[in-house]
């Protein structure tokens, strides 16, 4: 994809994240939201689809995944009281690794775009996943490569180190 020297995919990411950011508002993370997600926001249509295009966008044209460390590119797109109102909006590429562990003190909602088609994060295809305030996990990628977009309350995150 070439690059978008004029920020309309940019400014498209934005305006469809917080979009979906307002749908979610301020209900409790939880399976119930999970659920709502895939029903609200299937994996096979639109605008999951879109999203999922944009990344792709946005990582190819640089505004997306600058930094890297331990084979996972990254970067926060969206601070807390931004475009996605209280979320901050996340984006990683994974190949096949096993990342940080950390802590979701608030939270986690996290959307997965496999890159190959058989890549799962979290043992996951495509799709979204909730995982609630206190979770803890090492984020891992099998099977492929795959693009997960992350927003978490309050930016809410704690590397445990271990």
């Amino acid at each position: 994809m070439a690059v978008d020297p004029s920020g309309v995919a940019q400014q498209e990411f934005l305006d469809l994240i917080g979009q979906i950011a307002s749908a979610i508002g301020h209900r409790p993370l939880d399976a119930a939201l999970e659920a709502w997600l895939n029903a609200a926001y299937p994996a096979n249509e639109k605008p999951f689809e879109r999203l999922a295009g944009l990344i792709e966008a946005g990582n190819t044209e640089g505004w997306l995944c600058q930094r890297e460390a331990g084979g996972i590119r990254f970067g926060r797109v969206v601070k807390p009281g931004a475009e996605a109102g209280m979320f901050s909006v996340d984006v990683v590429r994974m190949d096949p690794v096993v990342g940080p562990h950390h802590v979701h003190p608030e939270g986690e909602i996290g959307m997965i775009v496999p890159v190959s088609a058989e890549a799962k994060f979290d043992g996951r295809g495509r799709g979204w996943y909730v995982y609630g305030p206190g979770s803890a996990h090492c984020p891992t990628v099998t099977e492929g490569t795959a693009y997960v977009l992350y927003l978490l309350p309050g930016g809410a995150i704690e590397f445990t180190g271990g």
